[in-house]
């Protein structure tokens, strides 16, 4: 799972975190999440913002991840937001929000954008919240995707048990699951067993588990346990992919949700892609399609 999807993710499930982070956003107020290409050169943002409520103060959100070096990446990122408020013809506000691994970055030279750094971009360093204590359950999320190995497990468990409800528990657990696997992508079956084994009460009724334990009585517990993780991760990418397409497209179709449903991951991420471009219902058909 690629970075920046990850981010994704997070934001579109904890929307309370925007008002965290920037001054001034109430805390209920909802965005819709793009990524539009500025067509001039090419360049696509990564991460666009955008309040449904038409309050005028509430601005747009110019959001990107960093997390390695690069030496362009303030050049990048300014151009990108001039040339989308040229290009759109925006009158409303804007604000900027970088999700950064350290301050030790490379990213280019900040003189020539320190006026807007200052006062219209916030900045976050990941590991700047490592030494931090009293953490909101949105902040923690965000300190898991840099906590050391050995500490992953406890910090997990911690966000796990501020649920207050079963819902709520069920959304952390999809975002520590999906933060889990993005971190340690090369774990045995049964070190990814263990960490998703945060509050066996509860996790034990998750689809995710019962799927497994469903495969794993039928086909043997070790291939079962392989079998169902893999689907597991299918089905949350799955969901994840069409909740971007009703925002973008509109309701689907049964046909529509169960062509989904049956792509692999590959094919999932690759229509995760490709819909930040799609223009209405039209575009996933054509995509659809092309990939039968």
């Amino acid at each position: 799972m690629k970075t920046d999807k990850l981010f994704y993710r997070i934001f579109l499930n904890q929307p309370g975190l925007i008002a965290e982070l920037i001054p001034g956003i109430p805390k209920e107020c909802e965005f819709e999440y793009s990524a539009p290409v500025i067509k001039e050169k090419e360049t696509r943002l990564d991460g666009l913002l955008t309040p449904i409520d038409d309050n005028p103060e509430i601005p747009l959100v110019f959001l990107e991840a960093q997390m390695q070096r690069d030496t362009k990446f303030y050049i990048r990122y300014f151009r990108g937001i001039f040339s989308y408020l040229d290009q759109y013809e925006i009158s409303r506000n804007w604000h900027g929000l970088l999700i950064l691994r350290n301050n030790r970055l490379e990213l280019g030279s900040e003189i020539p954008y320190q006026i807007l750094l200052n006062n219209q971009v916030e900045r976050l360093y990941l590991e700047d919240l490592l030494y931090q204590d009293n953490l909101s359950v949105n902040l923690a999320l965000l300190r898991l995707i840099v906590t050391p190995k050995a500490q992953a497990a406890g910090e997990a468990r911690q966000i796990l048990d501020s649920a207050t409800s079963e819902t709520e528990f069920k959304l952390k657990l999809d975002l520590v699951e999906a933060i889990l696997v993005n971190k340690f992508s090369k774990l045995t079956i049964e070190e990814i067993q263990k960490m998703l084994n945060l509050k066996e009460a509860d996790v034990t009724q998750t689809r995710f588990y019962q799927e497994v334990l469903q495969i794993g009585e039928k086909k043997g517990l070790q291939q079962g346990l392989q079998q169902g993780l893999q689907q597991g991760l299918q089905q949350g990418e799955a969901n994840l992919t069409i909740r971007q397409l009703k925002r973008c497209c509109g309701n689907l179709t049964p046909v529509q949700e169960q062509k989904v449903r049956s792509l692999s991951i590959p094919e999932l991420e690759s229509l995760g892609e490709a819909l930040l471009d799609f223009q209405g219902m039209n575009d996933l058909e054509k995509w659809l399609k092309d990939h039968e």
